[in-house]
């Protein structure tokens, strides 16, 4: 993954009022920090954090934490030097009290760095301006051209890193900081519900976008096949079956888990386990594959999801899995930190037809519902 997201976080926030600072504050039942950082699930994500937030913020499941600096820009460069040369050639910048930034905004952002150096999402002025002193109006201002800017903005990274390095300091934005280098910033259309939160009506305001948007319900569906090889068990879901063959497998070769897994990931829109553990790298050679399951439902809690069910078919002749499917049932429920009543396992032959009729090996088919937490 080349895309890195900055969510800076290290601010104080007193306008918001409360006892904590704004991006600590529960939204919908959740800190908002929770929220913006599972809207960028599935990147590299580096939480630039106050000192004193370091233990509430290990728990989040950010990649990375680094601590800010004296203003705004010298947290973004703090981070943006946490992320150079490690490989990654593009960067997002966003604000942490944006909870509600959508996925289709953050993919609009990544594509229109394909033509330009730097983008950054805005809204066109609508409302008529005035100036003002001492509470009274004392002129206007035409709104033709102005444009109210949003995050996340994005950078080629290694332009926005020379940027910051030759600033002065101070900018009000990574937008300010990327012209004064000179480059060029593309505008991309942004949305009226990506709000900053800034004063305490707007909790109001986002608790109540997120009730018009609902409960979002995902499904995902995995299938996966391994062949018998020589030895003396099976690994299916968890649990170590006798059997007068192996299972055939870059890991350990549980057919069942793998398909629970990528169910998992693609009812994320996540890709699957080979994205996430590629069986060309030689650490995951022999891995158990709990390591894959446990990862995905992690994934899922960090984009905001539970898991309602996972439904698992195993498809054999042999072993008989009717002895097992309970302790399966419980293992797999373990693994995931859920109640074993939301995790099935039950077999079918295929009737003595195809490669696991004639005993060549096992297939399995799985399904997960996940639910907006």
């Amino acid at each position: 993954m080349t895309i890195a997201a900055i969510i800076v976080a290290a601010g104080r926030g007193s306008r918001a009022g409360g006892d904590v600072p704004k991006q600590w504050q529960m939204l919908a039942g959740r800190p908002v920090l929770a929220h913006t950082l599972a809207a960028f699930a599935g990147l590299h994500r580096v939480l630039v954090i106050h000192p004193d937030d370091r233990d509430r913020a290990a728990a989040l499941g950010a990649e990375q934490l680094v601590e800010g600096g004296a203003d705004r820009a010298q947290s973004v460069r703090n981070a943006l030097e946490a992320l150079a040369g490690r490989g990654f050639s593009r960067v997002l910048i966003h604000d942490g009290a944006r909870p509600l930034v959508s996925a289709a905004l953050i993919a609009r952002m990544t594509v229109a760095l394909e033509r330009s150096p730097a983008a950054a999402p805005a809204l066109p002025v609508t409302d008529a301006l005035w100036r003002g002193a001492d509470g009274m109006v004392s002129g206007t201002q035409s709104r033709d051209g102005l444009w109210r800017a949003q995050t996340p903005q994005a950078f080629h990274l290694d332009a926005i890193l020379a940027a910051h390095r030759a600033h002065g300091g101070g900018a009000a934005d990574d937008v300010e900081v990327a012209r004064a280098a000179g480059l060029p910033v593309a505008i991309v259309p942004g949305e009226d519900d990506n709000l900053k939160l800034t004063y305490p009506g707007d909790f109001a305001r986002a608790e109540a976008i997120l009730r018009e948007r609902g409960m979002e319900i995902r499904l995902g569906n995995g299938f996966d096949v391994h062949a018998f090889t020589e030895g003396d068990h099976v690994w299916l879901c968890g649990v170590k079956v006798p059997h007068g063959n192996g299972l055939l497998g870059h890991s350990d070769a549980d057919v069942g888990m793998h398909a629970l897994t990528d169910a998992i990931y693609g009812a994320l829109a996540q890709g699957d386990i080979g994205r996430h553990f590629p069986p060309s790298d030689p650490q995951w050679k022999g891995a158990e594959s709990h390591i894959f399951l446990r990862h995905a439902i992690d994934l899922a809690r960090q984009m905001g999801f539970r898991l309602s069910n996972g439904d698992v078919t195993l498809i054999c002749e042999l072993p008989k899995i009717g002895p097992h499917a309970e302790a399966m049932q419980t293992r797999l429920a373990a693994i995931m930190g859920v109640e074993a009543h939301r995790v099935s396992v039950k077999a079918t032959t295929s009737e003595r037809l195809g490669f696991t009729g004639r005993e060549e090996g096992i297939a399995a088919i799985a399904t997960a519902t996940l639910v907006q937490a």
